[in-house]
């Protein structure tokens, strides 16, 4: 038997029909990647059965998929550490940049046994003080949390609301076209962890056109799910009832104050796991075939390309 985590029965049967999870063949679902991932001489990635099923689960068992998202995964947070969270973590650093609760998951699943949901409240940093790069790896070690622990969201996915009420001019300035591509590129090629949907509320005049430079970096399905509801929260509810919200939010989904309190302990706790991150990682000089491009990876023409992990 696998050294996973029980589902409930609700999330078994979403498993079972939406990630074309089969219970019987996990144990040799996961050897097949565990292999391939001790056949790769540029990667060192973990191996227990819990990191590995959630790969899995993130692609709905396409065995590729998962062999080039944890490829993906590794090489982005190697190449990059000033973005993503992977070696020479300074957590007490970063929980001072996390504690200003720019992004923060909310403890109650949407509809109670629905995807997890995420506010990101831009106004809550100053970007005379910090950077978006800088506020981004902070909430990555939450979302580290989220992948280790968080069945529903990585059953369900993930909705994201995006407030951007009261921002400066300085927020916007922050979202350079290389970090727009490096962020969107982690989160979809990188990250298994299933977008459900975006939502944007208080959106200020102007933000239509940084919102059309990025959208083309996303996939079709994911442009196809952002919303775009200005000052109209009702339409917001319409898709994510606002008991599902924050109380500061009108809702019934715990008080940010609170929320960013509980995952800063939970965050503390993984000092230890973030220790042995800088274990893991890729080696370009060892990859097989073709070492990765990153000028043109990140390119501002064309698609993400796909890695070599065959």
């Amino acid at each position: 038997m696998p050294s996973i985590r029980p589902l409930s029965p609700e999330l078994q049967k979403v498993a079972i029909e939406q990630l074309n999870e089969v219970p019987d063949r996990i144990d040799d679902d996961i050897a097949a990647l565990r292999t391939w991932i001790e056949q790769q001489p540029h990667l060192k990635a973990r191996t227990d059965d819990q990191f590995l099923v959630t790969f899995l689960r993130g692609c709905k068992y396409s065995l590729e998929k998962a062999k080039a998202k944890i490829d993906r995964f590794y090489t982005l947070r190697t190449r990059y550490p000033d973005y993503f969270t992977g070696h020479n973590v300074n957590v007490d650093e970063l929980i001072k940049i996390f504690r200003l609760g720019v992004i923060i998951y909310l403890p109650q699943p949407l509809k109670d046994n629905g995807p997890r949901v995420g506010i990101m409240r831009m106004a809550a940093y100053n970007p005379d003080e910090y950077n978006f790069s800088e506020i981004n790896r902070a909430a990555q070690m939450m979302q580290q949390i989220v992948l280790n622990e968080d069945d529903e969201a990585i059953v369900n996915g993930v909705v994201h609301i995006m407030d951007l009420a009261n921002i400066k001019a300085g927020h916007l300035l922050q979202m350079t076209p290389s970090l727009a591509k490096k962020l969107t590129v982690y989160q979809e090629e990188g990250v298994p962890l299933r977008p459900k949907g975006g939502h944007f509320i208080n959106t200020p005049g102007g933000f239509d056109k940084v919102f059309n430079f990025v959208r083309p970096m996303l996939s079709e399905k994911q442009r196809n799910r952002m919303y775009m509801h200005g000052s109209n929260w009702n339409a917001l509810f319409e898709q994510i009832p606002q008991k599902y919200l924050p109380i500061e939010y009108g809702g019934e989904n715990g008080s940010i104050p609170e929320i960013i309190k509980s995952w800063e302990e939970r965050i503390l706790a993984m000092k230890d796991y973030y220790v042995e991150e800088n274990n893991y990682g890729t080696d370009e000089k060892l990859r097989p075939g073709k070492p990765v491009d990153f000028e043109n990876l990140f390119g501002l023409e064309g698609s993400f390309r796909k890695l070599n992990v065959d």
